[in-house]
This record gives C-alpha cells, structure tokens and sequence, in this order.
C-alpha cells in the first residue's frame, strides 16, 4: 500500500484556509495513489508555539489572552462541520486522512481546545477522534486533558492502522492499547522537529513490529501573522518546526529518513508480508503476551462536563 505524509506549513490561525490546503494535499496524494495521508499535531490550525517562546505561564497577562483567545476562534469544531472540505476531499480521492486540528468541541462548552487527532475514512466520514491524553508540559496552558474514547483502529485496506499525538506516543499502555487491537500500522503526529521522531519511529517498529509514519508540520517566521502579539519576540528565530516525518519498516529500518527543513508530500510503499516475518519472532500482543499475568483496562468513553437527566 502506497502512503504519503503531507510535510507543510499551516496558514496560521486561519482554520478554513488551512483546512483548504489539507484537502489540496489530499486530493494530489489520492491521484498519486497513496491510500492514507498523514499531517502534522495540531496541523488545523497550527501548533501553538508561543507558549514556550514568549514566557506563556505569565498569569493575567494580556497578550497571552490575545493569543489563547484567537487560538479558540480558530479552533475546529468537527459537529459544525469545520472539516467537511477534507472530509469531501477523502471521499472524492478514495483516501484516508489522518490530521491533526485544535478542537474546540461544543459539548465541552466551547471554551476548551483538544489536541485531537482525527481519522477521515476514505467515505469521508469522521471515523474516529482523539483527544491527547496529556499535553505535554507548557502546551497545558493551551489544551485540556483528552480522554480515551479514540483510543481505536481502523482497517485501511490490508492494514490496521493507530494514531496517537506527540510525546504520548511515549505512553506504553496507550501504545498497547493501540497493539491490542491488531494495529500494524502506527501513525505519530508531531509539530514537527528531528529530534522528537528519529529515535521514537524505530523503537515503536521495532516494539511493535509495526510499520510507523512520523508525521509534522513546518513552521518558519514567514508563517506567522504580521500582527500576532509576541511577534517581536517570535521573529528571533527564522525556523520553529523543520519537519523531520519518515517512516520506519517493523524491523526498525528505515524506509523513508527523517526529511528536514523544506515542505514535501513524501511517498512511502508498504508491504503488509513484512509484518508477519517480523512477528515470527515477536508479537506485542499475540504469542508473546501474557494476558493472565498482565492486564489493561481501557475506558473508552467520552468524557463531558455533565450529565442530564430529564
């Protein structure tokens, strides 16, 4: 099966063009035909770097309101149905999308942001949406503690395929929930920066026997807005995220190396045999599991604010 994974840059803080531009790199991978596409952490919109460039923990200050406030008016809300250009797009190429957006769901009151990464099945429909368990350090100052209602995988084509956000890639047991229902083929969704996919890729491979696609965004000073507060700050550095995507075979090699410091739709074929020779040895979660002497609970429902009864 032919992948692709969509190394760009975001239009920043704009949803629908960013959007718009997911659909264009879907559509050109489906004519290429690849039958998944991966983007970046947080891709729709963009990934809120200010909080670790321009002391975002100051409390009360004003232009951190700025930024948090603009980051929620851009944000995604899936029910209104911010992602139906790419959902159309996924349909129209036969191809699935694995993407990252700022989710700004309704039944959480509309005032939080999720880092979610949402599977688009090649129908077009939502297949699945997860919420990242635990954001990582200052990015808890943009985005609320996900839960594990997404927590699932999906058949595409041969494959069984698994997502998961950024640093919880890391999380053993949110991996082994991923193993547990015959994934095979591990997407990760990063900002985007070498140092955070080369060596995770091969370990997950080489832990899971799995093919796995590093997936990021890029991010320079000429994405940025010209009138983002904290921009004199910002513009101290000309690259924040350089991309570093690739994706390693089950045996931890490389098939495609980290490629860094320019904007690529990066093609990869995968050979679902390549799985079972490496599972001749090892299987995470088949013969070589212990079930009854090691057990994990997954709870998979969404959690809400509150609940009513009428």
């Amino acid at each position: 099966m032919k992948i692709a994974i969509a190394q760009t840059a975001p239009v920043f803080f704009d949803r629908q063009r960013t959007t718009e531009k997911a659909a264009e790199h879907a559509t050109r991978a489906g004519a290429e035909g690849a039958k998944l596409v991966a983007f970046g952490e947080t891709f729709i919109p963009a990934y809120p770097l200010w909080t670790c460039r321009t002391d975002g923990a100051r409390f009360d200050a004003a232009d951190q309101k700025q930024l948090h406030a603009r980051y929620l008016e851009s944000g995604v809300d899936i029910e209104r149905g911010d992602l139906e250009p790419l959902q159309d797009a996924a349909r129209d190429a036969g191809i699935t999308v694995v993407v990252g957006v700022a989710e700004r769901p309704g039944e959480r009151a509309g005032h939080t942001i999720y880092c979610s990464c949402v599977v688009i099945d090649a129908s077009g429909k939502i297949a699945s949406v997860h919420r990242k368990l635990m954001p990582t350090f200052e990015e808890r100052l943009s985005w609320g503690a996900g839960d594990g209602a997404g927590l699932r995988t999906h058949s595409v084509g041969e494959f069984t395929v698994g997502a998961l956000n950024c640093w919880e890639n890391w999380m053993p047991l949110a991996r082994a929930s991923l193993y547990a229902q015959g994934e095979n083929l591990h997407v990760a969704i990063w900002p985007g920066c070498e140092r955070l996919t080369r060596d995770i890729t091969r370990f997950i491979a080489l832990e899971s026997r799995s093919f796995v696609i590093s997936a990021s965004s890029i991010i320079r000073r000429e994405d940025l807005p010209a009138d983002m507060p904290g921009k004199e700050i910002l513009d101290r550095e000309d690259v924040y995220y350089d991309g570093g995507s690739c994706v390693a075979a089950p045996d931890g090699s490389w098939l495609v190396e980290p490629v860094v410091g320019r904007e690529e739709l990066i093609f990869c074929d995968l050979d679902r045999a390549r799985v079972n020779e490496e599972r001749q040895n090892f299987d995470p979660s088949g013969h070589y599991a212990r079930p009854d002497v090691l057990e994990l609970a997954i709870d998979r429902r969404r959690q809400a604010s509150a609940y009513f009864i009428d």
